[in-house]
């Protein structure tokens, strides 16, 4: 095998590894806080537009819950924390 070859084996091989760590921030639906208010959440912690946090709101009201994120976890620990702080629960999965 080349050294070409083997380069770009190597890089097959860590793409395929970036690709897999992905991991989602999901939401679950509760009785206490308002639309406003996780809408207002997704807006302020995972940057959403208003039009993207109102569906995922309304996701999370009809369907239970929501991903409302994709990144590693490290990216997703961040928000994760922020919107319990919020009082919303949330996991990543």
């Amino acid at each position: 095998m080349d050294i070409l070859t083997e380069i770009l084996e190597q890089e097959d091989v860590l793409l395929l590894e970036e690709t897999t760590d992905m991991r989602e921030l999901v939401v679950y639906n509760d009785d206490v806080n308002t639309f406003e208010h996780v809408i207002n959440t997704l807006v302020q912690v995972c940057r959403h537009t208003q039009e993207q946090a109102e569906q995922c709101t309304m996701l999370i009201h009809y369907k239970g819950k929501c991903t409302v994120k994709l990144g590693t976890f490290t990216e997703l620990e961040i928000m994760c924390t922020a919107i319990h702080d919020r009082g919303i629960s949330a996991d990543i999965v």
